[in-house]
């Protein structure tokens, strides 16, 4: 069966090209358009649809107030289509915290010649959309864990102001570690895709200030993690950073890999710290959980703990497998608190999870790493 979509988008122009675009593609059927979001909910009452694609600037209500709106009332899968700024991706985060499954860049100029182009991410982001588990995105508050100096290594202060072939791993760094590398200490790495940043920051504002240091990658644009990061250092008693090419890992310290790089673990005789560098799609992403992951198994092995998270597709699913095969301990997020259960269920398929757990049990098992 077809996924029924809606579209709701102020410009004639958006409207008519993602109409003829998404009724072109087998399995997607557009039910319907319209100019803001009141002429949508009258429309859609008489014919409810399974994803909705939903602008932010309109007129009579904004995206924002009618994403909220239909989260109270009648909870359905909506991508937003956003400007691919940072003001834009400020706006973006928070349709993601009220429920929003995924955010779209939409070209600011040359709409009819751009839009096309942006058609592979918009497909993509429709299917997982119609996937998704809708009791997951009603990510509840986690108690914030007390902090106890005695159970982790003290921390520095916080500041007050504060689609092409495959690749694996392989395109970034090799499977084995040099004889000559140094084992980093314990630490946590991470990984998520649809449905993370809620997730994430239910984690991260849990945790205490003296937590060992956590790299995490969560499949983003360029701009979007640099907000979601100043975002969360603002919420967390932990401090959250985009990750910088050579930054260390610090008690107390959480890295998020930039969108458009790839984030990997090294380390010297002078400490461990991140290498933040260019290069493919690995998993079809980029940053890519597995290159994390993959990092993490040669520099930590079994001082890691290693999560992988809410997300669709397999990216992540190898790399945990590698962790695991150290003997480090690994943790699946469970189908029932997922908003798209794909990565977690990959690794789970590979054997390379001891334990799968509720995202609210996450913070304890974090805490409890030594």
């Amino acid at each position: 069966m077809a996924i029924r979509v809606f579209i709701v988008d102020d410009s004639a122009v958006v409207r008519k090209v993602l109409t003829e675009m998404l009724d072109s593609i087998t399995g997607i059927e557009v039910i319907g358009s319209a100019q803001d979001p009141i002429f949508a909910q009258s429309r859609m009452e008489k014919d409810w649809p399974d994803v909705i694609t939903l602008d932010v600037e309109m007129p009579r209500m904004d995206g924002i107030s009618f994403l909220k709106k239909i989260m109270r009332e009648r909870p359905t899968p909506v991508v937003m289509c956003s400007t691919l700024t940072e003001e834009g991706s400020k706006t973006s985060l928070q349709a993601l915290s009220i429920g929003a499954i995924d955010v779209v860049a939409k070209p600011k100029a040359n709409l009819k010649a751009s839009l096309p182009e942006a058609s592979t991410e918009l497909i993509a982001a429709i299917r997982t959309a119609a996937k998704a588990n809708m009791a997951g995105t009603r990510v509840q508050a986690i108690t914030p864990i007390a902090n106890n100096i005695s159970a982790q290594p003290s921390s520095t202060s916080k500041t007050a102001s504060k689609v092409a072939t495959k690749l694996t791993a392989d395109a970034m760094l090799t499977k084995s570690a040099s004889r000559h590398a140094v084992k980093t200490g314990s630490m946590i790495a991470i990984g998520a895709s649809t449905g993370g940043t809620q997730a994430l920051e239910a984690i991260l504002t849990a945790l205490p200030a003296n937590i060992l240091p956590i790299l995490i990658v969560q499949h983003m644009p360029e701009n979007f993690t640099r907000t979601f990061a100043k975002r969360l250092d603002e919420l967390c008693r932990v401090e959250v950073k985009e990750a910088e090419d050579n930054d260390a890992l610090l008690p107390g310290r959480v890295l998020i890999a930039p969108g458009g790089k790839h984030m990997m673990l090294q380390s010297t005789r002078f400490g461990a710290s991140v290498q933040v560098k260019d290069g493919p799609l690995v998993s079809r992403h980029k940053p890519s959980v597995d290159v994390l992951f993959r990092s993490v198994s040669k520099f930590a092995g079994s001082n890691a703990l290693a999560i992988i998270m809410t997300g669709m597709g397999d990216d992540g699913a190898r790399g945990i497998k590698e962790i695991h095969d150290t003997g480090a301990k690994t943790i699946a997020q469970n189908e029932a608190t997922c908003v798209v259960y794909g990565m977690p269920q990959e690794a789970v398929k590979l054997g390379a999870i001891d334990h799968e757990i509720a995202l609210q049990k996450i913070p304890e098992m974090i805490v409890a790493h030594k």
